[in-house]
């Protein structure tokens, strides 16, 4: 079996126990790795997070049975895990814009969600320029700030972080940068399953120097890192090559972990806005060999 065969295995099973209780560490089995890089990389390759695609699955299944069949609207509620009546009808107005009673007496059109399935698609037309290298421990200081993600386009939270900075400032973080890798980073600690979680975003720069009162420190923990050489501004098909091309033929998982980006610079001017031109950056993600 292939990582592609794994990845609809998981998927296969999701969809056998849509009607009972779905346990990640049984999914993630199915698909021969861990719970958190599965989750990842399904959510990356997917657009959505798996509990949001179990949950549409559950509703579109529950939409089928309300108008081909004459069972309770309790009774098909309980079966796909809604054991009150009035979440059921929030979810299911949520997604298909009618309440469950409505769309067994009106019989109108609604959604439908249609099993997922990963297929093979030609990739590889490009190189991707990847180095897996271990780094031992060290302290990054900067500026950080609690972002709450969203969906696209840049999170506010980070950006309030860019605006904060003046030429002074940044003057002075940049200094303070005497250690690899060398140049601006921006690190995520804490960072969830696409925007699901709250995270600690720092920018900040690499530094063996005592950290001034106007920054805050952080260290990074030693591991083991995959290093992708891009560009940005990002586009979904990068996360796709990534997610979706180079983990599952590289041996390799993303484990928990700080991630973090070297560069671009920020561009300090009236607007304090990052450019937004084409520039080098290196993505590091921590990994673990599995195979």
């Amino acid at each position: 079996m292939n990582a592609l065969e794994h990845l609809n295995g998981a998927l296969d099973y999701i969809e056998q126990h849509l009607e009972q209780e779905l346990d990640d560490r049984e999914i993630a089995k199915h698909a021969y790795c861990s719970v958190f890089h599965f989750k990842r990389m399904f959510s990356f390759l997917a657009g959505i997070t798996l509990q949001e695609y179990i949950r549409r699955r559950r509703l579109t299944r529950a939409a089928l049975e309300l108008q081909n069949s004459t069972v309770k609207v309790i009774d098909i509620a309980m079966k796909y895990g809604y054991y009150s009546p009035d979440a059921f009808t929030r979810a299911f107005l949520s997604l298909h814009g009618i309440t469950p009673t409505e769309a067994r007496t009106a019989k109108r059109s609604l959604t439908a969600y249609p099993p997922m399935s990963f297929r093979l698609t030609i990739g590889g037309s490009e190189p991707m320029k990847i180095r897996i290298e271990h780094k031992e421990a060290f302290q990054v200081i900067g500026v950080s700030n609690r972002v709450t993600p969203i969906e696209s386009g840049e999170h506010p939270g980070v950006e309030q972080v860019w605006q904060a900075l003046d030429h002074d400032t940044y003057a002075e973080l940049k200094s303070l940068n005497d250690a690899a890798p060398y140049g601006t980073l921006h690190v995520n600690v804490g960072e969830g399953v696409r925007a699901k979680d709250d995270y600690d975003y720092y920018l900040a720069v690499a530094s063996n120097q005592p950290c001034p009162v106007r920054f805050v420190p952080f260290t990074i923990p030693a591991t083991t890192w995959a290093v992708f050489e891009m560009t940005v501004p990002w586009e979904k098909e990068k996360w796709h090559r990534i997610y979706g091309e180079w983990f599952p033929s590289s041996g390799y998982e993303q484990i928990a972990g700080p991630t973090f980006q070297v560069g671009p610079d920020i561009t300090i001017g009236l607007d304090r806005q990052v450019d937004s031109g084409e520039h080098d950056i290196e993505l590091w993600l921590p990994v673990a060999k599995v195979r």
